[in-house]
């Protein structure tokens, strides 16, 4: 008890030091809030790089205000190491690592058990750790917490209290930043959870404790899990509203009149980031444990699996109402961005569309004006090009992927022989013979 009230004195009093582990997507904007709300945070990275990067305020993430960086950098509120041995300084540690899929969509926890280690190595006592990567429900009592307890020879909820709040991270969103997103808390006990709510109170304006870590790893699988199912079903309507010569955005845009029980989601030519396409795959894992089969998400994966197949196969059809076929073309990628205006290409069905067209002899080109070069699943690698009317013009084909604000649509249009629309980016503009929509 006087351990907890110790580090809790510490939190109220603002004298903590938090350590975050893992300085990208998620851990960087957490980091310089933290740091902007007068938090002092030790940042902990096994790339040398984007260490340097850090200590030099030099910025990488999108979401992170350039300026805010440099302030928190130069006033000593943030710093970044290497040093892993210096986790003893902190009296918190935030896990925000990556949690891939391995090559049999199985969850890769190697991430997670290394940062664990090295906690379980290197912290002192009465600190509060919390899980922020996704991950399937009951990893932080079943998973983490025996690993740490081994490598540090310490007692949960008497030398470390445990957590999990999920990571609401939405790249580009100009509204809704790490700031003012409901944060969802499920520590493992009462006092974990007293905690988490003290420490992530300090930056955050929102919080939202549950019952159990389990229930907290769940609420994250459930929205993403929500999200693939919903986005699976418009996209596979959106194929047949083509065979029938509907257009589906006019649907979608006449349902969600209704004040109630219907919300909008759009299709697209697949799913793409590092959340949707992977995240229910956790919750499949877990539940293969309890005999349990979810063949929703099963049902919803294969739909969006097909999906960028499918569009090669829109592709060609577009070329050969033109008397051409995909192996005889050229054929430009108009942004190739998971979403629009972000630098992700995390998962985009844009890589996977490219590969289908150059396996068929097709001469692959592509702009983004937030992504200057790729390399897709299968290897290939493509610079971006100017999108210049010259080279409209000298296109058979341009694709539609990611409609990017910064793109003169009207002019791409006027210029381009034949355009495969996936996204809606022609909305309005009227020209059957040139235009070709999912």
């Amino acid at each position: 008890m006087e351990t907890y009230n110790s580090l809790m004195k510490k939190i109220r009093n603002n004298e903590i030091l938090v350590g975050i582990l893992g300085l990208g997507y998620v851990g960087l904007p957490l980091a310089v809030l933290f740091a902007k709300k007068g938090v002092k945070v030790l940042g902990f990275e096994k790339s040398e790089n984007k260490t340097k990067k850090i200590n030099e305020a030099i910025n990488y993430i999108g979401d992170v205000d350039d300026a805010e960086l440099k302030e928190v950098v130069s006033g000593g509120m943030l710093n970044a190491t290497t040093d892993f041995s210096r986790i003893n300084e902190c009296d918190a540690l935030l896990i925000c690592v990556p949690t891939p899929l391995d090559t049999f969509r199985k969850p890769d926890m190697s991430y997670i058990e290394s940062a664990c280690i090295d906690i379980g190595k290197h912290m002192k006592s009465g600190v509060f750790i919390s899980l922020e990567s996704t991950t399937y429900p009951t990893t932080t009592e079943n998973f983490m917490l025996p690993i740490i307890e081994k490598y540090s020879a310490k007692q949960h909820d008497t030398d470390f209290w445990l957590c999990f709040s999920p990571e609401r991270v939405d790249p580009g969103n100009k509204t809704y930043k790490t700031e003012n997103t409901p944060k969802v808390i499920g520590g493992l006990g009462e006092k974990s959870t007293e905690l988490g709510v003290e420490i992530y109170g300090k930056a955050i304006s929102n919080l939202h404790p549950v019952s159990s870590p389990k229930v907290s790893e769940m609420v994250k699988i459930l929205e993403n899990t929500y999200r693939l199912v919903n986005i699976s079903l418009i996209n596979e309507l959106a194929l047949l509203c083509g065979k029938m010569d509907i257009d589906i955005w006019e649907v979608i845009d006449a349902a969600k009149t209704k004040p109630f029980g219907f919300q909008a989601f759009y299709p697209g030519p697949g799913i793409g980031g590092h959340c949707i396409p992977l995240d229910p795959f956790y919750l499949e894992y877990i539940a293969k444990k309890y005999k349990f089969n979810l063949t929703m998400i099963n049902t919803a994966d294969n739909i969006e699996n097909l999906m960028p197949h499918r569009m090669t196969i829109k592709i060609n059809s577009a070329l050969n109402r033109h008397e051409k076929s995909i192996g005889s073309s050229k054929i430009l990628f108009i942004g190739v961005a998971y979403k629009p205006d972000i630098a992700d290409e995390r998962e985009s069905p844009a890589l996977r569309i490219m590969d289908e067209v150059a396996k068929k002899n097709g001469a692959v080109y592509y702009n983004d004006p937030y992504i200057p070069e790729v390399t897709t699943e299968e290897g290939r690698r493509f610079t971006s090009t100017e999108l210049s009317d010259e080279l409209i013009r000298g296109m058979d084909c341009l694709v539609f992927v990611t409609n990017h604000s910064a793109y003169d649509v009207q002019r791409i249009v006027r210029n381009a022989k034949l355009v495969v629309d996936l996204r809606n980016a022609t909305n309005g503009i009227l020209d059957k013979n040139k235009i070709y929509k999912l």
